[in-house]
């Protein structure tokens, strides 16, 4: 059974917040909004936790894998720096069925479609969508929310 996890802004309201002019962006830990350790997240429009559009940018270290998930709404993800972003679409990680992605272009996720990504080298993405966001795990053993602490 699937549960959906929902980003809850109260635990992360103060953590996440839009750019303020000149001064670029505030990265925090992407684990606290769902995504595996060693990522780091910065809002840069809107409130993903909240009806509407939003905008983030996502850093994702070498060797960096988030497994098999779904979205409740579309997500257009697009690669801002060099390296590549390898993607595929189902229940599990397979390589050899998957894409590659590098600077300048993207892909759309649709709402409710199994997907994973996966880096070689460091990558930025930056990612479009409606809110409110969140990030539903096919295994929930997967989603870093669900580590005891």
């Amino acid at each position: 059974m699937r549960k959906q996890l929902l980003i809850s802004l109260g635990a992360a309201a103060f953590l996440i917040s839009s750019p303020v002019a000149g001064k670029g962006l505030k990265w925090m830990d992407a684990s606290g909004v769902g995504l595996p350790a060693g990522g780091k997240i910065a809002v840069v429009s809107g409130d993903p936790s909240k009806d509407g559009p939003f905008e983030v940018r996502i850093k994702m270290p070498a060797n960096y894998t988030v497994p098999p998930h779904h979205h409740p709404a579309d997500e257009v993800v697009r690669v801002t720096s060099a390296g590549a972003l390898t993607y595929g679409m189902g229940d599990k990680v397979d390589a050899a069925h998957s894409g590659k992605l590098e600077k300048g272009y993207h892909v759309t996720m649709q709402s409710g479609m199994n997907h994973w990504v996966t880096t070689t080298d460091a990558v930025d993405v930056q990612v479009n969508g409606t809110g409110p966001f969140a990030i539903v795990y096919v295994n929930p053993a997967d989603d870093p929310r669900n580590a005891k602490k």
